[in-house]
């Protein structure tokens, strides 16, 4: 028998020397993202004065775990927590309904003029809210609403980003799934809730992250609407430990350490849909 000289397929080494460099160099870069976190961290446990030193203490000399106690009772922050979950949660998921329903009727159903709407209401994310924030204002007053949580619903209802968003997603899954529907009888609605919204569950993850963080994090709208105490967020009660003369910085880092919690369990619950829902989003199949 002959002998036949089989070559054998060349194995990449796991580890690269241009592997290792990109490793280290985002180990780097997530060390320097997280740093103001550890600082506000480590200046929670501090004293008022000790929260500026120089140089920087990272490791506080006196521990001051008080703080997370006292501002429960100088300011009212379960009020504040508790309306704020309120507008994240029930605007998070007002948009998700119009936004997943209006992408839907965009890139699987067929009418007039659909394209002239579709570039008209995303052409609206170029416009600065700056522009009309005072018609907004002064359409608000108008009905009422102002220093009501219902405003800033209302406002925040519809999202031309996150129709966006989930068109680019919904554009992915074949037409012919649809239209399969169609003929079996399925109305649009039963298509939508039963074949749809099941298979876009990384794009509402990602929609949903986006939405909460920006409704919780907001601090100008709270700002412009509402006035009363009791109806104030987390954001604009952390103003209130600034008086005339001095600010109590110490408890100002405590509360946003507590500020900072709800968001990050949203996003750690979600996300292993949340880089698949963003770069599926972007491919058109």
């Amino acid at each position: 028998m002959e002998s036949t000289n089989l070559k054998r397929p060349k194995i990449k080494p796991a580890f690269t020397i241009g592997r290792l460099f990109l490793f280290l160099l985002l180990t780097v870069l997530a060390f320097a993202t997280l740093v103001p976190f550890i600082w506000m961290l480590s200046a929670s446990f501090k004293a008022n004065n000790d929260v500026f030193s120089v140089p920087i203490q990272w490791i506080p000399k006196n521990w001051h775990p008080e703080n997370y106690s006292v501002i429960w009772t100088r300011i009212p922050l379960l009020t504040f927590f508790k309306n704020t979950a309120i507008l994240s949660i029930v605007i998070t998921l007002i948009q998700l309904f119009t936004s997943s329903f209006a992408a839907y009727g965009f890139s699987k159903m067929n009418f007039r003029g659909k394209d002239i709407l579709f570039l008209a209401y995303i052409g609206t994310i170029a416009v600065p809210w700056q522009s009309y924030m005072i018609p907004q204002f002064i359409m608000m007053r108008q009905l009422g609403l102002t220093d009501t949580l219902m405003s800033l619903v209302l406002l925040q209802a519809f999202n031309a980003f996150g129709v966006f968003l989930l068109k680019q997603y919904y554009s992915s899954i074949p037409d012919s799934l649809c239209e399969s529907a169609r003929i079996d009888g399925l109305t649009e609605w039963g298509i939508y809730r039963r074949i749809i919204l099941p298979l876009t569950k990384p794009a509402l993850a990602s929609l949903t992250i986006i939405t909460f963080v920006n409704t919780w994090n907001d601090y100008m709208g709270p700002f412009i609407y509402l006035s009363s105490t009791e109806n104030k967020t987390i954001q604009l009660g952390l103003k209130m430990f600034v008086g005339l003369y001095d600010a109590e910085y110490a408890l100002i880092m405590a509360a946003s350490v507590l500020s900072i919690l709800p968001v990050a369990l949203v996003f750690l619950a979600m996300q292993k849909y949340f880089v698949e829902g963003i770069a599926s989003s972007g491919v058109k199949g």
